[in-house]
């Protein structure tokens, strides 16, 4: 009994790491403020979320969160652009010359169409909406961090298609959004002002083939 309690009483031997731990750099705290951010925002709302609270949610203090970002609009602004900054560095807007036209415009029109219907895009969207009346720079810094950058791509993709002579088109800027609100809006608003689910897969393949197809061939009737 005696050596029982002489082994248990001997101390812990396990060794534990000293010194201070390392040191997060500028670029790893960033991108977890924006992590953080982007959870916060989607769940408390833009005026209801302080920096005291994306700092707690980051693990950092309020100093180090203002040295990085001077205030909760440019953090907002920075994780929309960081965030559909990884989406619209996914979109391949197929332009090779071994693919046709009718195929490249439904890959385009998809692409397109899953960065615009993504689930936290339209929520994001949904809260600028609902916050741009107190806070307009919200909606600004989303149309130029987002939706404008998406109808730049896909002008750009069209006016590729016309200097290889597959189409005829006079303003691709134009036409890039008509394409885009085609696509995506409607379902945007069902889902936004409605309450409606976003559409499926598969859905949103058939909406782009139909866009597709409208924007290539027309629906007027041939006369015999």
């Amino acid at each position: 009994m005696a050596q029982a309690k002489s082994e248990s009483a001997k101390p812990e031997t396990e060794c534990r790491p000293r010194g201070r731990p390392p040191v997060r750099s500028d670029e790893e705290t960033t991108r977890i403020v924006l992590e953080a951010a982007r959870h916060t925002f989607a769940v408390e709302g833009y005026a209801a979320t302080s920096t005291e609270e994306l700092a707690r949610r980051a693990g950092i203090s309020t100093k180090t969160l203002y040295r990085l970002f001077p205030g909760k609009a440019a953090l907002f602004e920075a994780m929309c652009a960081d965030r559909l900054e990884r989406l619209l560095s996914a979109v391949d807007l197929q332009g090779s010359d071994e693919v046709d036209i009718e195929t490249g415009l439904r890959a385009a029109l998809l692409a397109c169409a899953d960065l615009a219907l993504d689930p936290e895009v339209v929520a994001l969207q949904r809260m600028v909406l609902q916050q741009s009346a107190t806070f307009p720079e919200l909606a600004a810094n989303f149309y130029m961090n987002g939706i404008s950058r998406t109808a730049k791509a896909l002008a750009g993709w069209l006016r590729l298609q016309v200097k290889r002579k597959r189409i005829v088109i006079d303003d691709v800027e134009d036409v890039a959004g008509m394409l885009i609100g085609m696509v995506a809006s409607a379902p945007q608003r069902a889902a936004i002002y409605g309450g409606m689910p976003l559409p499926s897969r598969k859905q949103i393949e058939r909406r782009v083939q139909t866009c597709a197809a409208l924007f290539l061939d027309g629906c007027r009737a041939r006369s015999a």
